[in-house]
C-alpha cells in the first residue's frame, strides 16, 4: 500500500523529471503536429502587406542629434485576426551601419508574415565608429546600449498599438543577426534598464530571442526569462563562437530555456547558406516558446 508521503514524493519526482526533460528538448527541431495548413507553422497567406516608415520613438544619438526612430511593418495580407504574435527584427552592421531594409531580415519578416505573424524591422541609433569584438571601447558600449533601448521601445510600441495592428501583446519575440542578434539577446535579459526612446508605460519584455551570430553582452538572465535560440558558425571571428557558447551556458545555468544550432566550419552570418533551416527552426522554436497552440487562430 502506497502512503500519502510516498505518493507526494513520487509526484514531485515526476514533476522534476518533466521539467528536466522539457529543458533538454531541442524545440527548434520539433515541428508542431496537426493537419495542414496550420497557422504559425505553414505559409497560410500568399501575400504580405508592408507599411513603411512608421515612427516608434526618438532619442539623442551620435553627436547629440535627436534621431527619429522608424520601422517597417510586415503583416499577412487580408488577415482579420485581432491578436497575432509579433516579432521585432534588428539588423546587423557592427552598430555603425545597416538599416531596416536588411535583405535577410526582410526575407525573414515576409516568411513569418506568411505564417500569420506581425513583423517589424527597425532602424536604431548607430555610432559612426562602430564596435570591434577584439577591442571594445566605451563608445562601443554606448552604441550597444542605444540599440537595446531602441529595440525595447519598439517592443513597447507594439504593445501600445496592439489593437491598431492586430498584435497579441502577450506574444512578442525579437530576433536579429550580428549586432542585431546581440541586441535581441540584450533585450531578452536586460529588462531593468529600458531607456527612454519612446512608449513609456508598457512592458519591454519578450517571450523569445532569436540570434544569428550574436551573443549576450548586457543583463543578467533569470529563470522565467525569454527563451533563446542561437545560430552560430564555429569559425566566426567577428562575434566569436566561444561567445555564443558562453551565452548558452550562462542561460542554461540560470534556468532559461536555450536551444542552439552550431554550424561546423561556418563563419559570420551564413544566412544564405542556411536560410531554409533558419526559417524552419525559428518557426518550430517560436511555436513552443510563445505557446502558439493556445494562441488565437
Amino acid at each position: 500500500m502506497t502512503t500519502p508521503t510516498a505518493r507526494r514524493t513520487r509526484n514531485v519526482l515526476i514533476a522534476v523529471a518533466l521539467v528536466v526533460s522539457l529543458a533538454a528538448c531541442d524545440f527548434q527541431k520539433i515541428a508542431p503536429s496537426g493537419a495542414g495548413p496550420l497557422r504559425y507553422r505553414d505559409e497560410v497567406f500568399t501575400d504580405v502587406t508592408v507599411t513603411k516608415d512608421l515612427t516608434y520613438g526618438s532619442a539623442v544619438g551620435a553627436g547629440g542629434a535627436t534621431k527619429t526612430l522608424k520601422l517597417d511593418l510586415y503583416a499577412p495580407t487580408g488577415d482579420a485576426l485581432a491578436k497575432r504574435p509579433a516579432i521585432v527584427w534588428v539588423h546587423g552592421g557592427s552598430f555603425k551601419s545597416g538599416s531596416k531594409a536588411s535583405s535577410e531580415l526582410v526575407d525573414e519578416a515576409k516568411a513569418m508574415a506568411k505564417r500569420g505573424y506581425v513583423n517589424v524591422s527597425i532602424d536604431y541609433r548607430l555610432d559612426p565608429n562602430g564596435c570591434s569584438a577584439s577591442a571594445p571601447t566605451g563608445a562601443c558600449l554606448t552604441a550597444i546600449t542605444w540599440a537595446k533601448e531602441d529595440a525595447q521601445a519598439a517592443v513597447r510600441w507594439l504593445r501600445r498599438y496592439a489593437s491598431t495592428y492586430g498584435v497579441d501583446p502577450t506574444r512578442i519575440a525579437i530576433g536579429g543577426s550580428s549586432a542585431g542578434a546581440i541586441t535581441a539577446l540584450n533585450v531578452g535579459y536586460d529588462e531593468d534598464n529600458v531607456g527612454s526612446s519612446g512608449n513609456p508605460g508598457h512592458s519591454s519584455t519578450v517571450r523569445a530571442a532569436v540570434s544569428l551570430s550574436g551573443a549576450r553582452l548586457l543583463g543578467t538572465p533569470e529563470k522565467g526569462d525569454a527563451w533563446a535560440l542561437l545560430f552560430h558558425g564555429t569559425k566566426d571571428v567577428t562575434v566569436p563562437y566561444s561567445w555564443a557558447q558562453n551565452t548558452a551556458k550562462g542561460l542554461a545555468e540560470a534556468g532559461v530555456t536555450v536551444n542552439t544550432t552550431y554550424w561546423e566550419g561556418d563563419g559570420h552570418v551564413p544566412y544564405a547558406k542556411h536560410r531554409d533551416e533558419i526559417i524552419t527552426q525559428t518557426t518550430n522554436f517560436l511555436w513552443w516558446a510563445m505557446d502558439l497552440a493556445h494562441a488565437a487562430s
